[in-house]
Formats: structure tokens, sequence, C-alpha cells
């Protein structure tokens, strides 16, 4: 059956250990010695049960939209097992223009991370974001930070109500370092989550508590690559005493239908 990485990040060739230490900057994790391009991520995972990747990159100034979009269509095109997502700024000028355009370049939906692009989720320049892919595209946005206000669950709680048609992945089991109160947030809420930068700080049994309380049909498996291996975050996910059912919708079912796409 397939098995499908929801959430990982790839980058050019030249750029990707440079970005992946950047990253690791970031969130104070030595991320020297990864390389984050396409090329390692399908190393990384050869010979394992895992067949397709939901791939995405962020853009942190506008003029870097459309060539990273380029970059994620293009290594799609070189990769059928690769699902991509398209990158977008607060500050592009033509996002309409831009989410037709990587439409037509097939991308499947738009990944943002607020805390790295420095802006509220429910700035109003985001808020227009919603409102042209509602009913399109669904989208990945990074949520949580103890650090910062950026991504708080609550204002994704706004969003899901304001744009009920949005289809979303509260990445990192709702909010990264935050996950008890966005289930406080988010439980009753009309969203997936993904559990990429989870299941190491959640630990078994609180992964199957929130995929229970969430919800498992709104569970997708994700390694968040280079920051984990895909590989190793499979293993810990597989040795949790989900059900057979459960463990095929988190690995492959509930991301079809995230995607609106079979995947076989």
């Amino acid at each position: 059956m397939p098995v499908i990485d929801a959430h990982s990040h790839i980058y050019p060739d030249k750029i990707a250990c440079k970005a992946s230490s950047a990253v690791g900057e970031f969130y104070g994790v030595d991320m020297n010695a990864k390389n984050a391009s396409a090329s390692a991520l399908l190393a990384a995972c050869e010979g394992s049960p895992i067949t397709h990747h939901l791939v995405h990159s962020v853009a942190t100034r506008p003029d870097q939209v459309a060539t990273i979009n380029d970059f994620i269509a293009e290594q799609c095109r070189l990769h059928p097992n690769f699902i991509g997502f398209a990158t977008m700024h607060h500050d592009f000028e033509d996002m309409e223009g831009e989410i037709d355009r990587v439409m037509a370049l097939g991308l499947k939906g738009v990944k943002i991370h607020p805390d790295t692009q420095k802006v509220n989720l429910d700035d109003p320049r985001l808020m227009g974001l919603y409102e042209i892919i509602a009913g399109r595209l669904p989208i990945v946005i990074h949520t949580g930070d103890y650090r910062y206000d950026y991504s708080h669950p609550r204002r994704l709680k706004r969003i899901l109500r304001t744009f009920p048609n949005l289809v979303v992945d509260a990445a990192h089991f709702g909010g990264w370092s935050l996950f008890d109160y966005a289930l406080e947030y988010l439980e009753d809420e009309n969203c997936y989550v993904d559990t990429s930068s989870a299941l190491e700080f959640l630990g078994p049994r609180r992964t199957v508590e929130l995929a229970r309380a969430y919800g498992i049909e709104r569970i997708m498996f994700g390694s968040d690559f280079p920051m984990w291996s895909p590989v190793n975050e499979y293993n810990m996910l597989s040795a949790m005493p989900f059900t057979e059912d459960e463990f095929e919708a988190i690995t492959w079912h509930n991301v079809e239908r995230f995607i609106g796409q079979e995947i076989k």
C-alpha cells in the first residue's frame, strides 16, 4: 500500500545544505550535516515503506515565490512520487495570478510558515490568500511555536470559522510545542493535523491520545524532513498501538482526502 509523508521540505542542490543549516539555527538544532535536496530525501527513504512525499519550501521574501514554485513543479515532473505544494508570501503582488499559474503547473496546494515569514496567521493579507484558495487548493500551515504568537492555534480557529471551505493541515499536531493548547482550540474545528516534529516530543501514549481526541480521520503522517529522518518517524509511528485501519488512514487515505487525489 502507499505510505505518504505529508510534510517534507526540499531545496535546490546548490543551497540544500545552507537552507538546512538556516532551519536548524531557527529551531536551535544542529543541521549542518544535513542535505535537504530532493535526491537526499529519496535516498533517505530508499528501501523503506514510504512511497510518496508531499514536498514544499517557504518564501521569506516575495521575490522568491515564483522561483520556488517553479523548482517544486520541476521536482514533481522529475519525480512522480512527489506531491508539490506552492509557496506564497503575504507581500506578493498578484496572489491570484500566481495561484492560477501554480495550478496550471500541477501543484496541489500551498504551504506557508508564519513564524519564518514573520506575519500573523490571520493577517488581512493572508486572509486574502485564504479567500482565493478556499474550495480550490488545500493549505499546509505551520502552526504553533512557544517563542512567537504569529502562528498560535487561536488565530487558526478564526480562519477556519471565516472560511469553512478552506482545507487546512495545521502542521505539527496543530501547534508545535503547544500541543495541548492546539487541542483546546482545534479539537472541534474542521481541519487536519500532521505528525511532523511532534512524535519525539509527545511520545507514544500522548500521540495516540491526541490522535483519537482529534479523530483518526484528521491525522496525517509527516516527517518534517530534513529536520527528522522520515524512516525513523515512520518507525516510531508504526510501533504505536494504532489498529491496522487507523494506521492505513494516517499514512495513506487521510492524505488522499486532504489533497483531493487518489494515490496508488
